[in-house]
């Protein structure tokens, strides 16, 4: 079993102003039927409001404390604005307490700071990345995550993600500076089940373990093979090979996927 020290952290309690209850519904729709498995129980928690869209253009802000959010894997920055509002933003490596920070082209290329990527250096490490312009960042956002701009060619910048995937992004979309800190998170072994269980997350129980009205791979006395062409999900869909994913826009912006050469 590992954790984190919490070394970085410089504040415990959340600003209150930017927090939420988050209701847990343990993986139930509006109808209350599970619509995702092996959710429920764990620890109460605060959602805190992260600022992903940047959009304080312009207006210098303060670095007033790194802080932990139990619903990332990131660690968050509270930062104090000059006309006096307050927002959470991701905490890059190398982002500290008294830094000052800026969003928009006209800021510097350092650690923390937002800018159009097209204003962004080729080879800047990059991360927070949006696919819309103005709906805030929605790529490379868990700890240790860091993507790399590796051209500019018209409308587009070619991006390198950390899985490998090469892609193209809108130049006007917005992206900060930097690799999101927390790298140690990769690191942790949670050691016991009961771990799980705070997190909210419910045991898996293995289909040839349940009866055959439950599943495809149930039924039969002892431990049995498969039996049929290949493994089934629990509504009788192949699970390995089978292509789900739909056409997407965001498809023919792929350059080359993860994992090919």
């Amino acid at each position: 079993m590992s954790s984190l020290t919490f070394e970085g952290i410089t504040k415990k309690r959340p600003e209150k102003s930017l927090v939420i209850f988050k209701k847990k519904r343990a993986g139930r729709n509006n109808r209350g039927k599970v619509t995702v498995h092996h959710q429920g129980g764990g620890v109460k928690q605060l959602l805190r409001l992260i600022d992903f869209k940047r959009d304080k253009l312009g207006v210098p802000g303060k670095v007033a404390a790194i802080e932990y959010d139990p619903t990332r894997s990131a660690n968050i920055a509270l930062i104090y604005y000059a006309d006096g509002e307050k927002r959470y933003i991701l905490a890059p490596i190398g982002l500290n307490v008294g830094d000052k920070i800026m969003s928009g082209a006209d800021a510097e290329v350092r650690a923390g700071n937002a800018l159009p990527v097209k204003f962004i250096p080729t080879g800047t490490m990059i991360h927070n990345i949006e696919l819309i312009k103005g709906a805030g960042g929605k790529l490379v956002r868990s700890a240790g995550g860091a993507a790399q701009l590796l051209a500019k060619e018209g409308n587009f910048v070619h991006i390198r993600m950390p899985s490998g995937e090469m892609r193209l992004i809108l130049a006007d979309c917005m992206a900060t500076i930097g690799q999101v800190g927390n790298i140690e998170h990769q690191g942790i072994s949670l050691g016991k089940a009961g771990r799980k269980r705070l997190m909210g997350i419910r045991p898996t129980v293995r289909g040839s373990a349940m009866s055959p009205r439950d599943h495809p791979h149930g039924g039969g006395e002892g431990r049995t093979p498969v039996g049929m062409p290949g493994p089934k999900t629990p509504w009788g869909k192949p699970a390995m090979g089978y292509k789900t994913r739909k056409k997407k826009y965001s498809d023919k912006l792929i350059i080359r996927r993860r994992g090919k050469k």
